[in-house]
């Protein structure tokens, strides 16, 4: 009988009227749905005991090299995890993240191998950068870390820890290709298959507006690593959110569209850079600046309350966009959860256009529910048209 059963399962499957959710549990969907590639969601890290979360509710949402003292302060800003440990990890930095429950991605060591706080181990940061010759402050550059130690040093940590993944965060250069940060190695874009093997959880910066770049750099380096890693392994974006030369050029709504851009291109995490570097450090910038602050806690209480949604497989050639400026294109991406057709669009450039969805495979008419916005707009002939403005981002709940 079992056999059976799960032929049919099989079977039912194939013709797309099953698909296979994170919490592993069959579910019926849509005929005629396809799915884009993805590493397997939350159900990925039930792999590693002592490793990051499987559950579905947990969406990556980090930040980079805090003191462990300000965990509270991150965690009321709706932060679940911390990435890096200055010249850590330390009794007093586990300590501090024990009290508040926050776990920790950190460099490897031996003496905590049992803690439980620890959630994943790191690879040294940027390898793919050019590397600053000993002395340390000397101010001359080397070549950037060869893939094959990169993929060594991953080989020795996953023999000390086999039950933690690895993270490995590369730098601007995945989203611009010529970078000339990466010195003698600027363009070698082939390095980066073999780079990618030397993590478990991949990541890259390009923190596009303190760079003065285009924000949609951030969307190139997301589609970049998912195609390097063949869209295997899970990939964080690291989003910028503050200024750190100090000129407070940043702006709420660039960080939102940074967050939302990369989601809807595939990111399986968020971790934002906080700290400002000039005139003075202020590690906690992203806190102390009120409005970014507000922001990033809008923002972060959206993705957690909409995690369950996020964490399963995106739906393929189920929507198709008209942009009434054909020089601003919309992104978008789809996905079904409990009956419900949920879509994330995000305006590619900054200039305000007006959107057309077109909808595949559900009823001729529903309502749209415009996510934090409290408006609706009426769904006919399975399509409806929204405005956006430039770089915007809008999230709508399709019901019929």
């Amino acid at each position: 009988m079992k056999q059976h059963r799960w032929g049919l399962i099989w079977a039912l499957s194939s013709l797309g009227f099953l698909c296979s959710c994170s919490s592993g549990k069959q579910v019926l969907a849509r005929e005629g749905d396809s799915y884009i590639p993805w590493h397997g969601g939350p159900a990925y890290f039930a792999k590693w005991h002592n490793g990051l979360s499987s559950d579905p509710s947990f969406f990556h949402l980090s930040v980079w090299l805090q003191t462990p003292t300000n965990a509270p302060r991150f965690k009321r800003a709706g932060i679940n995890l911390f990435t890096g440990l200055w010249k850590g990890p330390t009794d007093d930095q586990m300590a501090a993240l024990g009290m508040a429950d926050m776990p920790v991605i950190c460099d490897q060591t031996t003496a905590y191998l049992n803690n439980p706080t620890i959630k994943a181990w790191i690879q040294p940061d940027g390898p793919d950068n050019a590397q600053e010759l000993l002395p340390t402050g000397s101010g001359t550059y080397g070549p950037c870390l060869t893939p094959s130690s990169v993929v060594d040093t991953y080989a020795r940590m996953v023999a000390i820890d086999p039950t933690r993944p690895v993270y490995l965060s590369l730098g601007r250069a995945v989203a611009e290709t010529q970078w000339v940060g990466r010195g003698s190695c600027t363009g070698q874009t082939d390095d980066y298959l073999e780079y990618v093997k030397g993590g478990d959880v991949l990541s890259f910066n390009d923190y596009v507006v303190n760079n003065g770049d285009p924000l949609e750099n951030i969307a190139t380096g997301m589609d970049n690593l998912l195609a390097w890693s063949h869209w295997q392994k899970p990939v964080v974006a690291i989003i910028e959110a503050s200024d750190y030369t100090g000129a407070n050029r940043l702006k709420p709504e660039q960080v939102k569209t940074e967050v939302w851009m990369s989601i809807v291109h595939g990111a399986a995490g968020i971790e934002y850079y906080c700290h400002r570097m000039e005139p003075s450090l202020d590690e906690t910038n992203c806190l102390d600046v009120v409005p970014i602050r507000d922001a990033l806690t809008e923002i972060n209480a959206s993705v957690t309350k909409l995690a369950p949604v996020l964490n399963t497989q995106s739906i393929a050639h189920g929507v198709t966009v008209s942009s009434s400026d054909a020089a601003v294109p919309v992104d978008t991406m789809l996905k079904r959860f409990g009956g419900v057709t949920y879509l994330f669009a995000v305006a590619m450039r900054d200039s305000a256009t007006t959107a057309t969805f077109q909808l595949a495979g559900i009823p001729e008419t529903g309502s749209v529910e415009v996510l934090d916005e409290a408006r609706t707009i009426a769904l006919a002939g399975g399509a409806f048209r929204d405005e956006l403005a430039g770089y915007g981002v809008h999230r709508y709940r399709i019901t019929y």
